[in-house]
């Protein structure tokens, strides 16, 4: 009850002010929160799929504009044969059963990544789900799937070549998987660590980082909340001094 009226009062601050239009996460720690408890991996990653509807919801309730969650890298593949395809299976069961809340909340859904190398069942929920919520006007909720950060920036520079475009900036930014997508504003890591592990390299040149010690199955609501709220906190310069941002505001 107390956790529930803590995150009652922080949402309502949050709303009222200015939120990250692009919030970035890397969901870590699936596995480690399992074998704490004596599960198997797989275990970790079911209760993870939790987490990713109970954040998905609470960015939606706050009117974030654009959520990215890290699902599956492009390295991740090298995983044990069977936990890759337990992550395969629990993909596809959360895209059956998150269709009614994606259309009945207005939320469109959005893929990134080399998506060729996810298996059929896969592909063609997925695609299904694009199609469906494509005329929706909510939250944007894209999954990094099959995600590499320097593939992205590759392809898109090897798109800009085969068409003949001066490559700078802009040609990178019309080619990269996120086109159309906000700027990203905040990135967020989970379980402690601290690196961003090849994820939206390009995109997060400016965005505010946040590490926090939880393991994404804890990462819930609250957690979320607090995060934007210290985002909210911060003074972002871009190369500007404190005085000049002081300045641009009162302007």
């Amino acid at each position: 009850m107390a956790e529930r009226t803590l995150a009652e009062s922080l949402r309502e601050k949050v709303r009222a002010r200015p939120l990250p239009r692009h919030v970035a996460i890397i969901m870590d720690g699936n596995g480690r929160w399992a074998e704490a408890r004596g599960l198997p991996r797989l275990a970790g990653h079911r209760e993870g799929s939790e987490s990713v509807r109970a954040v998905t919801r609470e960015a939606r309730r706050i009117g974030l504009e654009a959520l990215t969650l890290y699902a599956f890298s492009a390295q991740n593949w090298s995983r044990p044969p069977d936990e890759v395809a337990g992550l395969m299976q629990l993909l596809a069961e959360y895209l059956d059963s998150e269709r009614a809340e994606i259309m009945d909340n207005d939320v469109r859904l959005h893929a990134i990544g080399e998506l060729d190398r996810l298996p059929g069942f896969v592909r063609e929920r997925l695609e299904r789900m694009r199609q469906e919520s494509q005329g929706n006007r909510g939250l944007i909720l894209t999954l990094a799937l099959s995600y590499d950060a320097r593939e992205d920036i590759a392809q898109a520079a090897r798109r800009a070549a085969a068409e003949g475009v001066s490559l700078d900036r802009d040609a990178l930014d019309a080619r990269l998987w996120t086109v159309g997508l906000p700027e990203l504003d905040l990135l967020v890591r989970t379980s402690g660590e601290r690196r961003v592990s090849n994820f939206l390299l390009w995109q997060c040149a400016y965005a505010e980082l946040a590490f926090t010690e939880l393991l994404w199955p804890d990462f819930r609501e609250l957690e979320l909340l607090q995060v934007v709220d210290d985002f909210q906190r911060r003074e972002r310069r871009f190369g500007l001094t404190g005085a000049q941002v002081a300045a641009r505001d009162r302007a």
